[in-house]
């Protein structure tokens, strides 16, 4: 059973339709799209703007930087009532904004179906969820930019080799067990969404990578996928070199 036969899919889609964000067509007025608050550096921000790509929903990016020494950045009041924790990304989408790119990717999945980021399969769904949350809770905030810089440049190298070694650790395992063309099956997932990103991270702080060789096979994949190409740091209107 295709995922729009199926009651919850039927519901998905129709709710869709009802509130006018079925997004997927580039015929959607620029004023109606979404509006992505993203820093090209901030892997949370890749996360989103990968899901969004994927599921060829069109939106607009608004260069909301982490550094206060930029002109657009997370530290004003107008971004504090935007989303509280003065993070990226946020969403702001069919009226609402989201603040977190976990909520915001599953939000996108109940609310766009085609093209989707979950299996239909409820251990591979579950696999994903699993993935997702090894990188998102376990890997990434560890050696968030906010932890690092309260460490201090003498000892933040160092304890981001640490946390990201240890995670790739478990998430190699994991992976070597669910994996087969992409993270979970054959299937491109919010898992990959978030792995992409994750193992940019690793490289950014010279993690030595060949012990986690289905960590290398799935990146290798999925880089040159066109859409991961296009969301990625270096090709964002903030990215230094970028800007005009």
């Amino acid at each position: 059973m295709s995922a729009l036969r199926s009651p919850v899919g039927r519901l998905l889609h129709s709710t869709v339709l009802k509130y006018g964000t079925r997004l997927s067509s580039s015929t959607v007025p620029k004023d109606a799209r979404p509006v992505l608050y993203s820093y090209c550096h901030s892997s949370c921000s890749w996360r989103v703007r990968i899901a969004l790509g994927l599921k060829k929903v069109p939106y607009e990016i608004k260069a909301t930087s982490l550094l206060k020494t930029d002109e657009t950045h997370c530290y004003t009041n107008e971004y504090r009532e935007l989303n509280p924790m003065q993070q990226v990304p946020a969403l702001r989408i069919d009226g609402q904004t989201l603040c977190d790119s976990v909520a915001i990717m599953h939000y996108l999945e109940e609310t766009r179906p085609e093209h989707p980021l979950l299996p239909i399969d409820p251990i591979k769904r579950a696999k994903v969820r699993e993935i997702v949350e090894i990188i998102c809770s376990g890997i990434q905030p560890l050696q968030n930019r906010l932890v690092l810089a309260h460490l201090g440049k003498e000892k933040s190298m160092e304890w981001a080799q640490h946390w990201i070694s240890r995670g790739f650790r478990g998430l190699e395992q994991v992976l070597s067990a669910s994996s087969g063309k992409y993270c979970v099956g054959d299937e491109i997932s919010m898992a990959d969404c978030c792995l992409v990103p994750q193992v940019f991270n690793a490289r950014r702080y010279k993690v030595t990578l060949e012990p986690y060789p289905t960590i290398l096979r799935l990146d290798k994949n999925l880089v040159n996928n066109a859409t991961i190409v296009d969301c990625h740091p270096h090709n964002q209107p903030d990215y230094p070199k970028n800007k005009k």
